[in-house]
């Protein structure tokens, strides 16, 4: 396996209030496309082996239990997790520091009810 992850695909319920939500805090703007009966957020991504989007469609449901992802949380988490409630999300994780080789994570619910994680090392 060249890359363990290619694109991560994050399930969302209300279009327009994820992108709010993930602009809000992640400082970023998503590209709407649709696609396959399916419609996507692409996050801004220099790396084509490391790509991602929000999606709304028939098979995609937000949801706190499953797979956890972690995005990059730039250099200092606390800039992101101090957005999270005024967009609409929870902490779920305040910024901890795991090792030296892990960093730092946070976890925060987004506005769609998706945990997600963030890290930087």
């Amino acid at each position: 396996m060249k890359h363990l992850i290619n694109r991560i695909e994050i399930p969302v319920e209300n279009m327009e209030r994820a992108i709010g939500f993930y602009s809000k805090i992640l400082g970023v703007t998503l590209t709407e496309m649709d696609m396959a009966r399916n419609s996507y957020a692409l996050f801004p991504a220099g790396d084509s082996h490391n790509t991602g989007a929000l999606v709304k469609g028939k098979h995609y449901k937000p949801s706190s239990d499953g797979v956890v992802i972690y995005l990059d949380g730039g250099d200092d988490l606390n800039t992101i997790l101090l957005k999270v409630k005024s967009a609409g999300g929870n902490i779920v994780l305040e910024k901890i520091f795991l090792s030296p080789e892990a960093g730092n994570i946070g976890m925060f619910m987004d506005s769609e009810g998706n945990k997600i994680g963030l890290q930087h090392p």
